[in-house]
């Protein structure tokens, strides 16, 4: 099976599929995809989309990035949710290149995870009710995106290590989207280095900053977002393979 589905406007569009939970199964390949903004998808990559089967789209990033970029086109057979996870925007662009980056970004992290309960735990009551395909996606599909498959694989049981890993395979798309930055701000210097960076050092701290204030990932759910044991135990039947 394919992690990376090739598309021509799209960078990081990923299935979630083939990773193994401690209890042996494994996370079901085509159910789960996180990508990139979908308002990217025309012509062959739609087609190509159309063909995945995806049936629910959730867009974390903000209204008004969606005013100013577009969403996923609207085919009336894609059920779309826009939950903006992030409340106190901040830009990569101009992030201090002298601040440690990957401190700074967990600790963005960690506000998301503080301050985006409601929507984190509605993505997961949406995730855990449907059994057809889905996607969940963000700008670039690194940060909101890589949080919430964060959450995800560790509710599913995932390891650790296979979790940051992950995540870091956005490091693969981080050329292409510094030249999608450069296009789109053409008279702006990229004032830090690091954009579009996402080394497993960035998530190992994230989730050993969860671990330290509720126990665990599954602690923070439950204590923090309020999701119900019976949506997890959902999630997990939908997701793995039995």
């Amino acid at each position: 099976m394919r992690r990376h589905i090739e598309f021509e406007r799209l960078h990081n569009f990923r299935d979630l599929g083939g990773y193994r939970t401690e209890d042996g199964r494994t996370v079901r390949w085509g159910c789960l995809y996180r990508s990139d903004s979908l308002a990217k998808l025309q012509g062959a990559d739609w087609n190509r989309f159309v063909d995945l089967g995806v049936r629910t789209v959730i867009d974390l990033r903000y209204p008004w990035e969606i005013a100013a970029k577009g969403r996923v086109p609207d085919s009336g057979a894609i059920a779309y949710f826009n939950l903006s996870v992030e409340h106190r925007p901040y830009d990569q662009a101009e992030i201090d290149p002298e601040l440690d980056p990957w401190r700074y970004l967990a600790d963005r992290y960690a506000e998301v995870a503080l301050d985006g309960a409601k929507e984190l735990r509605k993505a997961l009551e949406v995730l855990a009710s449907e059994s057809t395909p889905q996607v969940f996606h963000c700008a670039s599909g690194k940060d909101r995106t890589g949080l919430l498959a964060s959450l995800i694989l560790s509710l599913l049981g995932v390891a650790e290590d296979d979790i940051v890993a992950d995540f870091a395979l956005t490091e693969l798309a981080t050329e292409r989207l510094i030249a999608d930055w450069k296009a789109a701000n053409p008279t702006r210097a990229l004032k830090w280095p690091d954009y579009g960076r996402a080394p497993e050092e960035v998530m190992r701290l994230f989730l050993s900053d969860l671990a330290a204030t509720y126990g665990s990932v599954h602690g923070y759910a439950v204590k923090h977002l309020g999701v119900d044991e019976a949506v997890i135990s959902q999630l997990r039947t939908q997701l793995l393979n039995t």
